[in-house]
């Protein structure tokens, strides 16, 4: 652990491959997928949009999500040494206080970019920001509840990236419909952050994490992430009927009853087919809501 103790000064500039790595690249994928949902949703022709559309990718992706990948590596650098101590600033690849000093720079021009975009996604990108430390930096720490924890990545990569990208095209505030059906998807994804906290199980539980997998056990986890999947779909299904967009709803249900199967198979035996249920029943989850935004897009 000594990478992650020797004062700045004294520490090399990291390579660009450990910074790369530590923003973790991969990661971005879920909320500019959002975002593009948000983009769809929102009816509104790209045009003239595109400097704002690049834009709000940059902040969705290496901007937002990267920095919130850094806040979470520093502040979590003595669970990693136990569950992945490979990782950069453990393995003290990216020593001293630089995860820090990435973490923080991530949030200031984050914040600088927001600010240029527009007023409603500067506000989303402050929130998001907000809940990226609060879930990993004490006093809050929101990592240790069950609850709160996985809701507010929830949150933060579903739902304030669908604002976004919504916001961002229309220049504006987003329609009552858009934000109930953000709102819903950013609820069920609670059970996806449920799912992705069975691989950290040993180090959580070590450490004093209190996911759900940590204090319910494996099983009974899994089941509520299921349930916790799947009743935000169906609340959306019913605002789809009610709003009179037939064709998507049906398309959504057969989603769903995708994500049925996937589920009964993956509570055969959870902790090992988590990540296959990931590649396969979250798929088909996201894939809903792309749809749902296409209708929500071409009704508005």
């Amino acid at each position: 652990m000594a990478g992650s103790t020797t004062p700045l000064r004294r520490a090399p500039i990291p390579a660009p491959r450990d910074v790369v790595e530590l923003l973790k690249p991969i990661t971005w994928f879920p909320p500019i997928w959002a975002f593009v949902c948000g983009v769809v949703s929102s009816g509104v022709p790209v045009g003239e949009r595109w400097p704002f559309l690049i834009a709000g990718i940059a902040l969705t992706g290496p901007l937002v999500c990267g920095t919130s990948q850094a806040v979470n590596d520093w502040f979590d650098r003595h669970v990693d040494a136990i569950n992945q101590p490979e990782r950069p600033i453990p393995s003290g690849r990216i020593g001293g206080q630089w995860g820090l000093a990435i973490a923080v720079f991530g949030t200031l021009l984050s914040a600088a970019v927001a600010w240029a975009t527009g007023p409603w996604v500067f506000a989303a990108t402050l929130l998001g920001l907000a809940l990226a430390w609060a879930y990993s930096a004490p006093p809050l720490r929101l990592k240790v509840n069950a609850i709160w924890g996985p809701g507010a990545v929830a949150l933060s990569y579903e739902g304030l990236t669908w604002f976004t990208g919504a916001a961002v095209m229309a220049g504006a505030l987003p329609s009552g419909q858009v934000l109930a059906v953000l709102l819903l998807y950013s609820l069920g994804a609670h059970g996806i952050m449920t799912l992705n906290d069975f691989k950290a199980v040993e180090g959580d539980r070590l450490t004093g994490v209190r996911s759900l997998p940590a204090i319910l056990g494996i099983d009974r986890a899994a089941r509520i992430a299921c349930a916790t999947m799947l009743l935000p779909q169906l609340a959306v299904l019913g605002l789809l009927l009610a709003w009179g967009m037939i064709a998507t709803a049906g398309f959504v249900t057969l989603l769903v009853l995708g994500q049925l199967w996937a589920m009964r198979r993956m509570l055969g035996d959870p902790q090992a087919r988590a990540p296959w249920y990931n590649a396969t029943g979250v798929a088909m989850y996201v894939t809903g809501m792309l749809a749902t935004a296409f209708g929500l897009g071409s009704a508005a």
